[in-house]
């Protein structure tokens, strides 16, 4: 089975192998996403702790010290990683809330940006949601940003919407942020069997069906 994979997460990759004998000199920015992209790679295959700065050099087919000229060690290339693919992810996630003024359309809208999201080839929510050093200040603290923008942008929706103190929304923001992050990762372990609309469909269909029963306001 083929799925349509979004390709504006993805961070391009650019071959710094030299074709003259000479190390290729790059833009600043064009070098940046390249060690980016080699970092991510190691990253996605190694983990954190099992990667080392010599193995994403080797990926960059870059020396060392180019390297070090950017990023001054692993976690800065990580942070920089993790910052790029949440800042993705809320920009698609608030433009789905966005995109319509009818409810039942931005739940439908929510849950799909979170099943393209752990679609992707480049496999950015293994970074994002299954990082092996999730539980450190410097990650955490970005991962609970995210979730608090996210919840807190749901939240306002359902409370204009509903009866609804803006606790109780925000709490209800949480589950239905929850809820699609969680399924979109079993539905991937899936390896396909289900389609990602039909995933995508069924977890909207879940969320809307509570969400929709909440009295409106007067």
């Amino acid at each position: 089975m083929v799925l349509t994979r979004p390709q504006n997460l993805r961070i391009p990759y650019v071959s710094a192998e030299p074709t003259t004998g000479r190390a290729v000199r790059l833009p600043r920015d064009e070098r940046r996403r390249q060690l980016l992209a080699a970092a991510q790679e190691v990253f996605v295959g190694q983990g954190y702790h099992g990667a080392a700065m010599d193995d994403i050099a080797d990926a960059a087919m870059v020396s060392k010290p180019v390297l070090y000229q950017h990023f001054p060690g692993k976690r800065d290339l990580y942070l920089a990683l993790l910052d790029s693919h949440l800042a993705e992810l809320t920009q698609l996630l608030i433009g789905a809330l966005r995109s319509t003024d009818d409810n039942d359309l931005r739940v439908h809208a929510t849950m799909r940006v979170y099943f393209q999201f752990i679609a992707q080839d480049s496999q950015a929510h293994r970074l994002v949601f299954e990082s092996d050093i999730s539980n450190e200040p410097d990650v955490s603290s970005r991962l609970e940003a995210f979730n608090a923008h996210f919840a807190g942008a749901i939240a306002e929706v359902i409370a204009d919407d509903t009866q609804l103190p803006l606790v109780e929304a925000t709490l209800l923001g949480r589950g239905l942020a929850g809820m699609a992050q969680i399924s979109a990762r079993y539905w991937l372990e899936t390896d396909g069997v289900l389609d990602i609309d039909a995933a995508a469909e069924l977890i909207y269909r879940l969320a809307w069906r509570g969400i929709s029963r909440f009295p409106k306001e007067i």
